[in-house]
């Protein structure tokens, strides 16, 4: 989901900039860019990747004219490429949903938050966990990170979205239907789980040297 108009109070759009920026530097301070410039086979991944989000997020259902409801695919992109690579691509999927007019220049900010900065965050925090508490198993990384792992993402960004509409939103009707919005998120969160648990495990299954959270070595030949 992304904001398409804005409700939001002028600080909270320089909040949630500032912050996005700040995280943003914070992904560019890795120098996720080394590893592309080595990797042919990966920059054409991370592309297409990119370019198939983009074209994804034109499927949206917008009952009102301020948020559109859409897949947001961050967790798979963070499962994939980690999360610095995710959020530049997050970061360019949203600048081009602004410059092909889905989206105001305004809510850049809000919209990298919400669709990028906070699923990649709950996604990264499972797979640390899963990584370090779970047992080394196929089956557990897919369910746990796949599945799970997408569903409490995509509740975390949701309620991240309703959270600023009701803290920050100038429009009372806007923040009356934040709240009936947030009655609904537990019917978004299987979509989500379930079109990016059926990806992963198509990685996994035919190309798991492609998913840079996932060490085949150790989750399948030591088994």
């Amino acid at each position: 989901m992304s904001f398409a108009q804005s409700v939001l109070a002028p600080w909270a759009l320089i909040f949630t900039s500032l912050l996005s920026l700040g995280v943003v530097v914070w992904a560019l301070w890795r120098r996720p860019w080394k590893a592309l410039l080595k990797d042919t086979a990966l920059q054409h991944r991370w592309l297409g990747a990119t370019l198939a989000v983009v074209l994804m997020w034109q499927l949206r259902a917008q009952a009102v004219d301020w948020l559109t409801l859409h897949l947001v695919f961050t967790v798979l992109m963070t499962l994939v490429f980690k999360a610095p690579l995710a959020l530049l691509s997050n970061v360019f999927i949203n600048v081009a949903m602004v410059v092909i007019g889905r989206n105001e220049w305004t809510l850049l900010g809000a919209n990298v938050l919400v669709t990028g900065i906070v699923p990649a965050a709950i996604i990264g925090t499972v797979w640390r966990l899963v990584d370090r508490r779970l047992p080394d198993n196929l089956m557990v990384f897919l369910f746990a990170c796949g599945f799970f792992g997408a569903a409490l993402a995509t509740l975390g960004a949701g309620l991240a979205a309703v959270l600023l509409i009701i803290v920050a939103g100038t429009d009372p009707n806007a923040i009356y239907l934040a709240q009936e919005y947030a009655r609904f998120l537990p019917l978004l969160m299987p979509s989500e789980a379930f079109i990016t648990g059926m990806l992963l495990s198509i990685l996994l299954v035919y190309h798991p040297n492609w998913v840079a959270t996932f060490n085949d070595h150790r989750y399948i030949d030591m088994q």
